[in-house]
């Protein structure tokens, strides 16, 4: 899939300490994933967040790549450094923010790779969609951005269209689009999970709404 595979993800070492920099360079191919839904009042909004915290982080890292070499190590000098004012600040925010993101992409992906879908409408992906909010985003909107977020699953692209523009425009069997998902997700999934168990760990997760 050539956006999803574009640039992939490090395998997770085993004491699950995240290289900052490949990470960075696996994420910043995957905002164009939010071009692929359309509804650009939607989604546009959460491209640029994506994009925004990625460059926040990569910031932070290029201001001393050694002392920024992983995840952990940005975690663990901002709250040293920020004192009461952390985690709701720099990278830290960054990263938290970021992370949701990928897990709305990973949990739609990974919905449609399940074949979870609407019976009576199996091209469409507002099942897979709402799941996705649902998990990875829902609570930490207020009422109107819900609103929208719902409203906004009538507008999406045929699952045929959304894997075409995956593919960059190119025709692909669906059986071989999903099977390029499946290979994106085993590598994403852990890294993701992972940046989730540290955030817990370290009492670094917030919950207010956007």
């Amino acid at each position: 899939m050539a956006l999803l595979l574009e640039h992939e993800f490090k395998p997770l070492p085993a004491d699950k300490q995240i290289e900052t920099l490949p990470f960075l360079e696996a994420v910043a191919h995957l905002p164009p994933f939010f071009d692929c839904l359309g509804t650009p009042i939607v989604y546009s909004p959460v491209k640029a967040d994506l994009t925004g915290n990625i460059k926040k982080i990569r910031a932070v890292y290029d201001s001393n790549p050694a002392k920024f070499k992983t995840l952990q190590n940005i975690l663990e000098v901002e709250k040293e450094l920020h004192g009461s004012a952390w985690p709701k600040t720099g990278a830290t925010l960054a990263l938290m923010w970021l992370k949701r993101g990928l897990k709305f992409i990973l949990v739609l992906l990974q919905s449609i790779s399940d074949g979870e879908r609407d019976e009576e409408h199996p091209n469409l992906i507002r099942v897979n969609a709402l799941k996705a909010y649902e998990i990875a985003l829902k609570k930490y909107h207020g009422w109107m951005l819900q609103k929208l977020f719902t409203g906004s699953v009538y507008a999406l692209p045929y699952k045929s269209d959304l894997l075409k523009a995956l593919e960059k425009g190119k025709e692909v069997k669906e059986e071989e689009s999903i099977e390029k998902i499946h290979q994106f997700l085993t590598r994403a999934s852990p890294i993701l999970d992972a940046i989730y168990e540290m955030y817990t760990k370290m009492n670094a997760e917030l919950s207010y709404k956007a």
